[in-house]
């Protein structure tokens, strides 16, 4: 009430100018989040078409001009003959073909960059002109070191398949989505913190739960990277039952035990299902308590979506679990996670109200 009574108390013209400074910052970060996801869904394509050890090189500047003419193919080409993919797996490829992984990858880095820019650009013209108000700028500014991190861990990763492998390791490949995962949940707070809210914050049980709806999301979309990085969606292609039984034997067969959490397929497979079951009933608990508590307002409403949502991610992956994992449905599965974390870490933020008005603290000081 204090907080409201302050803002309403201001100049009409602060109040506008506040107003209008963080619509203008809330647009930039959602297209940010939509080329973010643009990003997520061609890496998913490229990872899923085999392509993400195509270019063997990190060229962060140099990289985005791709080869022009025959003989600059055949460089690209050439380099990647000298990798086990290729030697153990892509034998014989043609040019053509080769064209078809390089370009997966190349669009895939181009975007990143393209990120960069569109992080970079608009901070720093917003910092400049003064419409960043004080919060923001290391939230943004964290923001922009995470992406230049995130090159970086991208380039570890592709690494790890260049010499021993035909793959990328599944540790730096999960360790590449939960990084961008956490970049763009982090976007989304600040975006929604930025928004005008038509409800006041929730209560506190409610906040809390949504906040570990958020926690259980990210980690089922990490134990779903393991699965990815293991080529683990392509065994035990039935549902519910995993190599005919609910608790199927051989989860724990390598030394020491905690490997088979990382590197044995079958319980990397069963421990993601495990996952949806209960990130599946925290989401039914987080809705029958948000109508009990706070019953017909924005908050145990949006509940109800973020479940349908959880619940509809959980049939497009089961389905593309029984039909082995074709390429369109794989796509929808992954690309369709980062819509759940979106609007899980949305919801979250919502329970907790907008931003504190700056230009209220200030013209009460």
């Amino acid at each position: 009430m204090a907080a409201s009574a302050a803002i309403d108390s201001l100049p009409f013209d602060a109040r506008a100018r506040e107003a209008r400074n963080r619509r203008l910052v809330r647009i930039w970060l959602y297209l940010v989040l939509l080329v973010l996801f643009a990003l997520f869904v061609v890496g998913g394509a490229t990872r899923l078409t085999g392509s993400g050890l195509s270019i063997t090189e990190w060229k962060p500047i140099h990289g985005v001009i791709p080869p022009i003419g025959e003989a600059q193919w055949q460089e690209e080409l050439e380099k990647y003959r000298q990798i086990p993919q290729y030697q153990q797996m892509n034998r014989g490829m043609s040019l053509d073909e080769f064209k078809t992984i390089f370009w997966w990858e190349w669009a895939h880095r181009l975007l990143a960059r393209g990120v960069g820019f569109l992080v970079a650009v608009p901070l720093a013209f917003f910092w400049l002109t003064g419409r960043l108000e004080q919060h923001l700028k290391p939230k943004l500014l964290g923001l922009l070191a995470l992406g230049g991190l995130q090159g970086f861990i991208g380039w570890w990763m592709v690494a790890s398949g260049l010499s021993e492998r035909v793959s990328v390791s599944q540790y730096r490949l999960a360790t590449h989505l939960m990084l961008a995962c956490l970049i763009f949940s982090a976007t989304m707070l600040i975006a929604r913190g930025l928004a005008p809210h038509s409800a006041g914050p929730a209560p506190d049980r409610t906040r809390s739960q949504a906040g570990w709806l958020l926690v259980l999301v990210l980690f089922q979309i990490y134990l779903g990277a393991l699965v990815a990085g293991l080529h683990a969606g392509l065994t035990f292609n039935t549902w519910p039952l995993m190599d005919g039984a609910f608790w199927p034997g051989g989860l724990l067969v390598a030394e020491p035990v905690w490997r088979n959490f990382f590197e044995n397929p079958k319980t990397v497979q069963f421990v993601h299902r495990m996952g949806a079951y209960v990130l599946l009933a925290a989401a039914v608990w987080h809705v029958f308590s948000a109508w009990r508590i706070a019953p017909s307002t924005t908050h145990s409403r949006r509940a109800v979506v973020l479940l349908v949502m959880i619940i509809a991610q959980a049939l497009i992956g089961i389905t593309t679990l029984v039909l082995v994992v074709p390429l369109g449905w794989a796509l929808a599965h992954h690309a369709f996670a980062i819509v759940v974390l979106g609007f899980a870490a949305a919801h979250w933020r919502g329970t907790k109200g907008a931003y504190p008005s700056q230009a209220a603290a200030g013209y009460a000081r």
